[in-house]
């Protein structure tokens, strides 16, 4: 069963010691405002958060999966959301950063390149999917495997999916997810061993991958910056989170959503000035209204869309903690 989103729930209450023990009683959802000055130490930033997650999640109804931490210099991260955090389910395309590890770790261990090629061939096209690989319209191709992780994690393409599974089959993915300490974060196997549907995760462990990741603990230093600079990069999803932000400001986001059926999901990594990780937050919803739309107007969507601004600003006076990844500044060209 799906527990339903409350403001108990989304405030951790009666599921783990989180927000509601550490933060105490929230604030009422009306004070959660990007006009209030951001908050001066983590705790404060917790329970805003906390906050604008309540309001913003209620009123886009049907259920909830959360996971949302603000670092903590002095310690350990200040839970900020834990709203039924354990619950293993779909992750969808979210589940396309553990595919992406999955492949970088085999390139941290000398087994693949990122300049190697793979073939684009007819069948291994997902007609209609999501992404670039099914509106080119002429096969063979053949690409290298960083272009295919490019379009994983920016587009998210479904193509790209079975081109990883190509270089990475579905057990090798899981079994390299299991010895990071992912055990609920699995592909799905098929038939063919080297194809999968993207299978299963829980919001605590989503947010615990990407905190490995910021922490430099889950890839190699390369592979890192390769991947956060992927999910921080302007082509990726901007109609969540980083919808009503400045290039500036969705440049200190790296994220990555997953869309189907009537899922709507995004997890991701807010940076500070510097650079270095200070929110990190796993967002899993489904049972809205309006399943169908897979555009910008789906409530969760619009949800998140609200969300993503009060968070930034809730921790926009605060350090984060670990190592600094800066992203180059990219311009538009005009050609030439």
């Amino acid at each position: 069963m799906t527990i339903r989103l409350n403001r108990r729930t989304a405030l951790g209450l009666g599921t783990v010691a989180t927000a509601g023990t550490v933060l105490g009683a929230a604030a009422p959802a009306s004070a959660a405002d990007t006009t209030e000055a951001s908050p001066t130490t983590p705790a404060r930033a917790a329970r805003r958060v906390a906050t604008v997650f309540a309001r913003h999640s209620t009123e886009a109804g049907g259920n909830w999966q959360a996971y949302v931490s603000v670092a903590d210099p002095a310690g350990a991260p200040v839970v900020a959301v834990a709203a039924d955090a354990d619950r293993r389910i779909e992750a969808y395309s979210v589940n396309k950063i553990a595919v992406a590890t999955a492949v970088l770790d085999k390139v941290d261990r000398g087994l693949l390149t990122l300049d190697q090629r793979v073939d684009v061939t007819a069948a291994i096209v997902v007609p209609g999917g999501d992404g670039i690989f099914s509106l080119d319209g002429a096969y063979p191709s053949s690409v290298t495997l960083g272009h295919v992780l490019a379009n994983l994690l920016t587009v998210s393409d479904d193509t790209a999916v079975r081109l990883c599974g190509l270089v990475a089959p579905a057990a090798e993915i899981n079994t390299i997810l299991v010895g990071k300490g992912f055990p609920n974060t699995q592909v799905e196997p098929v038939a063919n061993p080297n194809r999968f549907f993207l299978g299963t995760s829980t919001p605590r462990e989503t947010h615990d991958l990407l905190r490995a990741l910021v922490a430099g603990t889950l890839l190699s230093p390369a592979s890192t910056a390769h991947l956060l600079g992927l999910l921080r990069s302007p082509v990726a999803f901007t109609d969540g989170i980083r919808r009503t932000m400045s290039s500036d400001e969705r440049a200190r986001v790296a994220t990555k959503a997953g869309w189907f059926a009537d899922a709507r999901h995004e997890a991701g990594v807010i940076f500070d000035r510097s650079g270095a990780a200070v929110l990190t937050y796993a967002l899993f919803a489904d049972g809205q209204a309006d399943p169908d739309n897979f555009g910008a107007t789906h409530p969760a969507v619009q949800a998140r869309a609200a969300m993503g601004p009060k968070f930034l600003t809730a921790v926009d006076r605060l350090a984060g903690t670990g190592a600094a990844y800066r992203i180059a500044t990219r311009r538009p060209s005009n050609g030439g």
